[in-house]
């Protein structure tokens, strides 16, 4: 046997037990490098000023972890604290108000009431109540699993920023492509990924404000909701829905119609069109074009838009970074089959 070939033997088969070591951290440790990419920029900005890359990924790193754990930890702790404390009257309100709104619709919604009359013939308060719990049980689960993924998404993520020249040095001269091509492939998907997290950040952080402000007017806690709805509208085309529906439902429970027509109609037009629809893919295309200053390197704002839905229908909560990047790095691929194609004309 050739010396390669066993070499080549060897390399797989380690290469398969790595697998089977690493498989519960792979997409933790996916993650951090896409961030740690995303971030490049400011990881260099801490190393000018501090000259240390140590003391340089520690910073980055401490700021992503408050970027994670500051809004997620207040808003889980709130909201556990006010469902458990949640009045059982409010069920019952709900419940009657729903009912009677069965019973007797509005003309133009009669339709409706025969294909809804037998979902709610079980309905009752116990049964509420319980599923309440049971939503705040599944909230708590939810909260353990993302915060244990966040914190090794933020120890790998440590590591790829203190690490991460030496690796990609490592890459380049392990893979055999061109140092041209290993270049242009490092520089676009950097390029896409830092349009893509901090596009997330602003219009999370936009969207949630908006919700936030005209909530807090209606005597809610306007930071707590303006959280939860910057982190729902990375939810696909239900995002708002999940926010305003409830708050809907409920003021007209209470008697608050005209605080219930207000969200709805508030949330509908000026944050889910306006703002997501057409304010969002302006702050995707502001941010790609600040960032990024070599139109070679600047992907469509559409196709980014569009890459960060796709990735959260299939990936869930995380597609948001993995559907960009698995984009970048498929158009990237192109750019290179186009190049070489060039290059065997003659």
């Amino acid at each position: 046997m050739k010396p390669q070939f066993f070499v080549a033997i060897l390399f797989a088969t380690s290469l398969y037990w790595m697998y089977l070591l690493y498989t519960p951290f792979i997409l933790s440790i996916t993650i951090a490098a896409l961030l740690a990419i995303s971030t490049s920029n400011i990881q260099d900005f801490f190393e000018n000023i501090f000259k240390s890359k140590f003391l340089a990924a520690l910073i980055s790193s401490f700021l992503l972890a408050v970027l994670f754990f500051a809004p997620l930890g207040y808003f889980l702790a709130t909201l556990t604290i006010q469902l458990n404390s949640l009045d059982p009257e409010v069920f019952v309100k709900i419940e009657m108000y729903i009912n009677n709104f069965i019973q007797s619709p509005p003309e133009y919604l009669n339709f409706i009431a025969p294909y809804i009359n037998d979902a709610i013939e079980d309905i009752n308060i116990n049964s509420l109540t319980t599923s309440a719990f049971g939503l705040t049980a599944k909230i708590g689960a939810f909260s353990a699993g993302f915060l244990k993924n966040a914190f090794l998404i933020i120890i790998f993520y440590f590591f790829a920023q203190y690490n991460g020249s030496y690796i990609v040095d490592f890459l380049k001269r392990v893979i055999q492509m061109s140092v041209d091509e290993t270049t242009l492939l490092a520089k676009e998907l950097s390029a896409v990924m830092s349009v893509v997290f901090y596009s997330i950040i602003v219009t999370a952080m936009f969207e949630g404000i908006l919700f936030g402000v005209a909530i807090s007017f209606m005597g809610y806690n306007g930071l707590l909701f303006g959280i939860m709805y910057g982190f729902s509208s990375l939810v696909p085309v239900l995002g708002g829905v999940i926010m305003w529906l409830p708050f809907m439902i409920y003021e007209f429970a209470v008697g608050n119609s005209a605080n219930a027509i207000f969200i709805a109609l508030y949330s509908l037009i000026v944050i889910s069109i306006v703002a997501d629809t057409f304010i969002k893919p302006l702050i995707i295309k502001e941010i790609n074009k600040r960032l990024l200053k070599d139109d070679d390197t600047r992907m469509n704002e559409l196709v980014i838009f569009f890459a960060i839905i796709a990735g959260l229908a299939t990936f869930g909560f995380w597609g948001m970074i993995l559907g960009p990047a698995i984009t970048a790095f498929f158009l990237t691929i192109l750019k290179l089959f186009e190049a070489r194609s060039k290059e065997c004309k003659p």
